[in-house]
């Protein structure tokens, strides 16, 4: 009898160490695969990145993540398409615009936010007042950008046309420089440049982006990173994490303004009044954002900066989620 229950004892033993040992097996794969994904993310300036550490919001992450800062849209977009990243921040009418042009990123979340900051600026002591003043006059901004959208677009509700212009395309600080020394007149540009130029070089704001821009900057992603299973999981708790984080900022904008300084070396004075005013919010892609991705791909078709209309349906991928869309 005490042979039975000694091998009962001992089979017992033996099925737990294997249980055990396979347990072991099974998290230490998992853990090997999660210490394998890593997601390049290009951002503008410190934008996702100053809050999501601000916030503490990556504490905890299972996957690394590699960041690569930008000056603009423009240079991710670009970035995206040689799948140099993964997932990058950019306005709605770059992304539009490089997709146009052979890119193939897919959008996976909006950003909606102010868009009063994206806006035509001039230094404090030009002659120009208004829009009705840029007749004959150059404009700096980056092709496809939204500093040229809302040119365009506050030409068209002045009564005026593209061929009233110039536009000389420059990234964000060689226009800021070609404006400064006279080159040309006026600065097509976003937040915190705007707010810089408000606040430390005295530049004014003679036409801003509300009514003429969506206010929509997306979280776009390479089609190989999307149909990896474990980045995509990745991806939708980055997404998830970048919700809460924006939330945070809209309510800690003062200590926010510290870490971005920071961050960007951009001054806590502007850096603050960027975020303060910008009051965004991240959603899911729904059909109002396919709506008014469409409109600005048929406005840049018909102002030539596309070669023919296109369909935008097709870039976006409306899988992933936010908190706000699952309510």
């Amino acid at each position: 009898m005490k042979t039975v229950w000694l091998g009962v004892v001992t089979a017992a033993s033996f099925a737990l160490t294997a249980c055990a040992e396979q347990k072991a097996t099974i998290e230490q794969k998992q853990q090997t695969t999660t210490q394998q994904i890593e997601l390049k993310i290009g951002d503008q300036k410190g934008n996702m990145r100053a809050q999501l550490e601000a916030s503490k919001l990556l504490d905890g992450i299972d996957y690394k993540i590699s960041w690569y800062e930008f000056p603009a849209a423009a240079p991710v977009a670009e970035a995206l398409n040689v799948e140099g990243i993964d997932i990058g921040y950019l306005g709605d009418a770059p992304f539009i615009f490089a997709n146009a042009n052979g890119g193939h990123a897919k959008a996976i979340a909006v950003n909606r936010y102010d868009p009063y900051a994206v806006a035509l600026l001039v230094p404090k002591d030009s002659p120009i007042q208004s829009v009705q003043d840029l007749k004959g006059k150059t404009v700096t901004a980056n092709k496809g950008s939204i500093g040229q959208l809302i040119t365009l677009r506050a030409l068209e509700r002045a009564g005026m046309n593209a061929q009233d212009v110039s536009f000389k395309f420059l990234p964000p600080a060689d226009g800021k420089l070609a404006v400064a020394n006279g080159s040309v007149d006026v600065w097509a540009v976003w937040d915190p440049y705007t707010a810089y130029a408000e606040v430390i070089d005295g530049f004014r704001i003679i036409e801003n982006g509300r009514g003429l821009y969506s206010g929509f900057t997306f979280l776009a992603g390479t089609e190989k990173a999307l149909s990896n299973p474990e980045k995509r999981r990745a991806i939708q708790d980055f997404v998830y994490r970048l919700e809460q984080s924006q939330t945070w900022v809209n309510a800690n904008y003062q200590s926010f303004g510290q870490e971005l300084a920071r961050i960007t070396g951009i001054p806590e004075e502007p850096a603050t009044l960027a975020f303060k005013r910008k009051n965004a919010t991240w959603t899911a892609i729904t059909d109002d954002v396919v709506k008014t991705s469409q409109d600005t791909a048929d406005f840049y078709a018909k102002h030539q900066l596309l070669n023919q209309k296109i369909d935008v349906s097709g870039l976006f991928d409306r899988d992933f989620k936010t908190k706000n869309t699952e309510q």
